[in-house]
């Protein structure tokens, strides 16, 4: 199964790895924010929690990048998206806490405050959490996507990364054009 259903224990374990990071990086980090699905109370989710760092600017970057190296974590670049550091771990005990402990699976990125990323996965993740029409919408067509990809993550990612963008582009459109919670704004499919 690709998809669970809302986990309470997933804003748990980001909080828990928030506070590791935060000790870690100290003032280098202006917030470390809880992104995608895992980040939205009671929509099915892969169960791997996507989390930002958030920097002042590139300045700060090579302290951070060696900060997280001493935590577990590997930096794998930008991946093709301008503005997004992407860190690997090296292995579920990363990052690596006093005690030492199996983290669940989650996904790292470094990103400046300017960063268009950033402010997409914030403004995605905040109207989702206040509309509920948008988060049914976006639920029903990750469902959709995840009976059609047959059990492959793979396969889930690349149909849902082509057939999510239009509906991702239109809730951070319609995110500053709507004062009203539960209403389909200009989001019908």
């Amino acid at each position: 199964m690709i998809l669970h259903e809302y986990a309470p224990e997933w804003e748990t374990e980001f909080r828990l790895l928030r506070d590791v990071y935060l000790e870690c990086l100290g003032d280098s980090a202006m917030a470390i924010e809880h992104v995608g699905s895992t980040s939205i109370p009671g929509i099915k989710a892969k169960p791997i929690i996507d989390i930002d760092i958030v920097i002042r600017d590139y300045c700060v970057f090579p302290e951070i990048a060696d900060k997280l190296a001493k935590l577990g974590y590997c930096h794998n670049g930008d991946q093709g998206i301008l503005h997004r550091e992407a860190f690997q771990r090296i292995d579920e005990f990363t990052p690596r806490s006093q005690p030492q402990r199996r983290w669940t699976n989650h996904h790292l990125y470094v990103c400046p405050q300017f960063s268009e990323e950033l402010n997409r996965h914030i403004i995605f993740r905040d109207y989702l959490r206040i509309n509920s029409i948008a988060k049914k919408d976006y639920e029903l067509i990750k469902v959709e996507v995840a009976a059609r990809s047959n059990g492959d993550r793979k396969r889930y990612a690349a149909i849902k990364e082509a057939e999510c963008k239009e509906f991702i582009d239109k809730i951070i459109a319609a995110a500053g054009n709507c004062d009203q919670l539960d209403t389909p704004c200009p989001l019908s499919r």
